[in-house]
């Protein structure tokens, strides 16, 4: 896979499970599993020893991973698909709804 459709920093909607419909902001991408981590969504609850980083401990709420086909694109505030094209001799991402480039 030379070439991810999704990327870090990218504004994402989700389309299926349990957070469906929120947005947020793509904090990293693991493209070997095809998952991605969302600002706020699929939030999960993590116990954590006391440690010299944290030295409280305790519950912490943190994000977990989302698959990457349960979100989508969000091009001007509208969920699109992401097809790919030769501009020149680079190639770029471009929304499917309005056919503009991306980056």
């Amino acid at each position: 896979m030379s070439m991810s459709k999704i990327k870090k920093g990218d504004m994402v909607k989700v389309i299926a499970g349990r957070d469906k419909d929120k947005e947020g902001k793509v904090i990293s991408v693991d493209r070997k599993k095809n998952r991605l981590f969302v600002e706020g969504i699929n939030m999960v609850t993590k116990h954590a020893k006391p440690s010299m980083a944290n030295q409280q401990g305790g519950i912490i709420h943190q994000e977990g991973p989302i698959h990457a086909s349960n979100v989508m694109y969000l091009h001007k505030g509208k969920a699109t698909r992401v097809g790919f094209k030769m501009d020149g001799d680079r190639k770029v991402r471009f929304a499917k709804s309005t056919g503009e480039v991306i980056d």
